[in-house]
């Protein structure tokens, strides 16, 4: 049993390097594809994996009208806002500042949470926001008005990011969906509508032999063998665990940054990443010691 636990812990843990290279990744395809058609061309391969795998499955027998009404909700804020608007992020600002932003995301959660599921924050996670708004203060000092673009895109993707995953947790009872169907499905619909704003704002431009390696890679590998190998981990261990492991992915895209992408990080961007780590850390363990009460 303690092997099965840590082989899920460690499948996690794979995940979330693949998506940390998935930020490097993008970012040395952007400077040939344009944002938009990068993301819709990596979405439109995972969705050929995924959504006939989920069919063959039979995960679509359960899904009527109505589930199918929440799955486009959740295909556009989840895919078509959250991941398009992140693949735009990057082409504003440096990865590790991306992902530094996109760290906020179970603070937002916490707050939809408040607004439209009713749950009442502790005053550990209230102490959590309070690191994680220091860190942001340490971390930008000041945001330049060349940055301010990406800052408000990359803000609004994790936004689209927090509402996929409180419109998930309110829509679909256990097991009503499996995952498999809920991730597939899901971004199905949302790359619809990712690659459709790509034909209209962007066009489509031949790419280089590396890049269709970018994307093919991207896609099979990074979101849909990732997708599936998250999933599979989270049926064997607690979700608090693996939300811990994600948040690991500050500290690896950074490195990966520094290494391939030649970034920079000072000792003031390293404390201000350390402050926000602590206070989400903090927010989502009081979080399973609230639900641990309940």
């Amino acid at each position: 049993m303690a092997q099965g636990r840590l082989g899920a812990l460690l499948e996690a843990l794979l995940v979330t390097f693949l998506w940390s290279t998935s930020y490097i990744l993008t970012k040395i395809g952007l400077t040939e594809i344009s944002p938009l058609l990068l993301v819709s061309l990596r979405y439109v391969v995972a969705s050929l994996v995924l959504v006939p795998a989920a069919v063959l499955r039979g995960e679509h027998r359960a899904l009527d009208m109505r589930a199918a009404l929440k799955l486009v909700f959740l295909g556009i804020t989840g895919y078509s806002v959250a991941q398009g608007l992140q693949c735009v992020g990057l082409y504003h600002l440096p990865a590790v500042t991306v992902t530094f932003i996109l760290n906020f995301t179970p603070v937002i959660v916490l707050i939809l949470g408040l607004v439209f599921l009713k749950t009442t924050p502790t005053l550990r996670q209230v102490a959590g926001i309070a690191f994680v708004i220091a860190g942001a203060y340490i971390y930008f000092g000041g945001i330049p008005a060349d940055s301010l673009t990406g800052v408000i895109i990359t803000l609004v993707s994790g936004l689209g990011w927090a509402a996929y995953l409180v419109a998930g947790r309110a829509f679909f009872k256990p097991r009503e969906i499996g995952a498999l169907g809920l991730s597939a499905f899901a971004m199905g619909i949302g790359t619809v509508f990712i690659a459709g704003s790509a034909w209209v704002y962007e066009g489509f431009t031949a790419l280089s032999l590396g890049g269709w390696v970018i994307v093919l890679w991207l896609g099979v590998v990074n979101t849909a063998a990732a997708f599936f190998l998250w999933n599979h981990a989270l049926q064997r261990v607690e979700a608090f665990e693996i939300s811990i492991l994600q948040n690991t992915m500050l500290i690896q895209i950074a490195i990966l940054s520094v290494i391939f992408l030649g970034e920079k990080l000072t000792a003031q961007k390293m404390l201000g990443m350390a402050a926000v780590f602590v206070g989400v850390l903090i927010v989502q363990l009081s979080g399973l010691r609230g639900a641990g009460r309940s």
